[in-house]
């Protein structure tokens, strides 16, 4: 084990020389102020076959964070070559050296930068994402007002979301829309036939149902045909399909600007027919544009196993549904950000087709914004510190 003492005028040019020294998996042994500034202790390369190197090392600095009687009794279980035993002991040693070196940056941070770590806290209650947040945080000037660079910070955000608003509607094209069960494919379908009508008239819009796996699925798109004047085609087999695209892109329909929305089965993306399913759908028609379908009540980790999921079927474009269900926003925007799909459109509510909106960035982060005040979200601490106390040197 290597052990270096480090000084300097406050603590963060301390640990910059420890990360120059020693690297990223250097340990901070003990840390004290002086007349100059502040010492600190660190160590790096553990070595579990010299245990007792460690330990004495270890509390050999009196302002260290090991007392004496924890001391004693490590060495105690050194010399017993409780290798195993030792190891766990490490870990939690190192575990609590890094706590501690957290919560020193952080507080150091505060101190320093506090318009910086109150824009941690205000992002993080929004339920943004810890790579989301650190991103912008870092590009605030530091000399902003608060309101400034609030709304500054929001805006970045608003920027790196994709939207691609209408194009449907306005251009008409051929979509699949898939995604996990319940996400609203269906309400969206309906959603979207139901503008097209009021917009240019039953002409040249044509449903497909592939889903057979929900009970009432091919019922319901013929109802909804029914009631709008507009011809719907129920499948079966998904690997139909092609040949259905095929016969409505042929002859006069070519040159016809037409919207064929096309509603799929809901699979979970860990589901063992996936692949299949999108071998198939994939290969439907070159001019076929899958779109995913997410809804805003999803948990974000559930939301990037989706995208990884579905990202094997290539899809152009997705759409926010169930917004009304939401209670934070934070976490489907920082997946939007994060994979960089465009945004079509939001929707939210049963009533057809109002409650679908061209996506706008800028209204769902307000939208985020308004559902954290009523949900009166708000972040301790030691979340901050945990999450932040690590990185905090590079925001200062």
């Amino acid at each position: 084990m290597k052990i270096r003492h480090y000084y300097a005028k406050d603590m963060r040019q301390a640990l910059k020389q420890v990360r120059e020294a020693q690297g990223p998996d250097a340990i901070i042994m003990s840390s004290r102020r002086t007349d100059n500034g502040v010492e600190v202790v660190a160590a790096v390369d553990f070595d579990s076959e010299s245990p007792v190197q460690t330990a004495t090392a270890a509390s050999s600095d009196t302002h260290g964070w090991l007392t004496q009687r924890e001391d004693t009794h490590f060495a105690a279980h050194s010399d017993a070559g409780n290798n195993a035993e030792l190891s766990s002991e490490l870990v939690t040693l190192r575990r609590m050296l890094e706590t501690q070196l957290a919560t020193l940056a952080w507080n150091d941070l505060n101190r320093r930068a506090p318009l910086q770590t109150a824009m941690l806290k205000e992002l993080t209650q929004l339920g943004f994402s810890h790579s989301l947040v650190l991103d912008v945080v870092s590009q605030i000037p530091a000399r902003l007002e608060w309101q400034a660079a609030q709304r500054m910070a929001l805006a970045m955000i608003a920027k790196q979301i994709r939207v691609d608003e209408q194009r449907w509607l306005d251009n008409g094209g051929m979509v699949a829309f898939v995604g996990p069960t319940g996400v609203g494919k269906s309400s969206l379908i309906a959603k979207l036939a139901a503008r097209w009508v009021l917009q240019n008239g039953a002409a040249n819009l044509v449903m497909i149902s592939t889903d057979t796996v929900r009970i009432g699925a091919h019922d319901q798109i013929q109802n909804l045909g029914r009631l709008l004047g507009v011809p719907t085609y129920c499948l079966d087999r998904i690997a139909d399909l092609p040949a259905v695209l095929n016969n409505l892109s042929a002859g006069d329909h070519a040159s016809q600007r037409r919207l064929i929305l096309i509603d799929t089965a809901g699979l979970s993306q860990r589901d063992e027919r996936l692949v299949t399913e999108f071998k198939s759908l994939s290969t439907a028609h070159s001019q076929l544009e899958v779109s995913l379908v997410i809804s805003a009540s999803t948990q974000a980790g559930s939301l990037e196993e989706t995208f990884h999921g579905f990202a094997v079927l290539n899809p152009k474009s997705c759409v926010l549904t169930k917004l009304d269900e939401a209670t934070s926003l934070g976490g489907s925007i920082s997946v939007l950000v994060k994979h960089g799909l465009p945004l079509a459109y939001t929707s939210e509510g049963q009533s057809i087709p109002e409650d679908l909106l061209p996506a706008r960035a800028h209204r769902l982060i307000a939208r985020a914004v308004e559902l954290a005040r009523r949900s009166g979200a708000n972040t301790d601490a030691e979340l901050l510190t945990m999450r932040f106390g690590g990185v905090a040197h590079a925001l200062a």
